[in-house]
């Protein structure tokens, strides 16, 4: 049997409403959309959050946000650098730059737009996050596709061209069977239906709720799709970065607010991330003493940090940090790991 809309998102919500992941921004499945003016704030903050990052990584921190800033006029209000450092450790810090924007952008006009199309046009939402707010916020028909999505589609309809080229095809298939009624539900159930049973490796076919409908599966291979293009090599990078210690204190720098880990606090380094060959500024004066290296990948390279003790007054703009409260400095995961190597140092 070959899919098609009815059939596919019957049996798709018939299994949500059974076996729907209880997550705490989560609306259950066939309730009536929430009263709380504060319920779109949840989502967004959810699906913000939720970019390129599991879900047992954001409960925390969606939870910490909540609790400081728990709605879209506080967090509207709230220091840059304190929304940087509550973000620390949850990667991808452009979003909590965006996240700032958004919400002041959300603000002074007096609540989220409901609409896709105006979604679009506040600061860091993209189409997928766009659309998810839409279906899950406000109950709109919006075709919801991030990359569980694509899987599961991809397999149904056995679609053989490799990504990136495959989207628009996929895109194409998710509009055909996303229903008018319970779309939010619809999109969720897609979503848990690829993390938990169509998987990227070894799906349980024998659990899914659309196998009878499933083109690949009915072809005998379907963890084959969708087909990927072959990654690239990523490329290596090489920095340094300095560990300046008086009187119990280390001496930290905040990173201008464009570019890598923007407007985060960190160590004092040579300027690695400004450079695409990984070389960096000149290292900083003083006596130098070697402590080590850590590795750092991000999406686009693979980072050898080398850590230096130095001696001496730090020139430019920092601030003076307590050692024993380190952190709670919100330093991104790449100054953590140096800050936890130099305090190993230190006996």
């Amino acid at each position: 049997m070959t899919a098609s809309a009815k059939p596919v998102s019957a049996a798709l919500l018939h299994w949500y409403d059974r076996h729907a992941r209880d997550l705490p921004w989560r609306n259950p499945p066939g309730a009536p959309r929430p009263s709380d003016p504060a319920w779109p704030f949840r989502v967004w903050l959810s699906e913000v959050m939720l970019q390129q990052t599991t879900v047992a990584a954001v409960k925390p921190y969606f939870a910490r946000f909540l609790a400081t800033w728990p709605t879209v006029e506080a967090l509207a209000m709230a220091d840059d650098a304190d929304v940087m450092s509550a973000w620390a450790g949850l990667g991808y810090y452009s979003r909590a730059r965006n996240l700032v924007k958004c919400a002041r952008a959300v603000a002074a006009r007096g609540g989220f737009p409901q609409t896709e199309a105006e979604l679009r046009e506040l600061p860091g939402l993209g189409p997928y996050t766009a659309a998810a707010i839409a279906a899950i916020a406000f109950g709109a028909r919006a075709v919801v596709v991030d990359a569980n999505v694509e899987r599961v589609v991809a397999r149904l309809f056995a679609i053989e061209e490799p990504l990136p080229g495959a989207r628009k095809p996929i895109r194409e298939r998710a509009e055909a069977i996303t229903p008018r009624e319970r779309a939010g539900d619809f999109a969720q159930a897609m979503m848990d239906l690829g993390s938990s049973i169509c998987t990227t490796r070894d799906p349980k076919c024998l659990l899914c709720p659309l196998a009878d409908m499933c083109e690949a599966r009915a072809a005998g291979d379907p963890a084959r799709l969708p087909i990927k293009a072959a990654k690239k090599p990523k490329p290596e990078r090489n920095g340094r970065a300095y560990w300046i210690e008086r009187d119990a204190q280390v001496w930290l720098v905040t990173r201008p607010g464009n570019g890598m880990l923007g407007g985060m606090r960190a160590l004092p380094d040579d300027g690695w991330s400004a450079q695409a060959d990984g070389s960096g500024d000149a290292p900083l004066p003083g006596k130098g003493e070697p402590l080590g290296a850590v590795r750092h990948v991000f999406t686009h390279a693979s980072l050898t940090l080398e850590l230096v003790r130095l001696e001496g007054m730090p020139a430019g703009e920092g601030e003076w940090w307590p050692i024993e409260r380190i952190d709670e400095a919100g330093l991104p995961t790449l100054y953590a790991k140096a800050a936890r190597l130099a305090l190993a140092q230190r006996g």
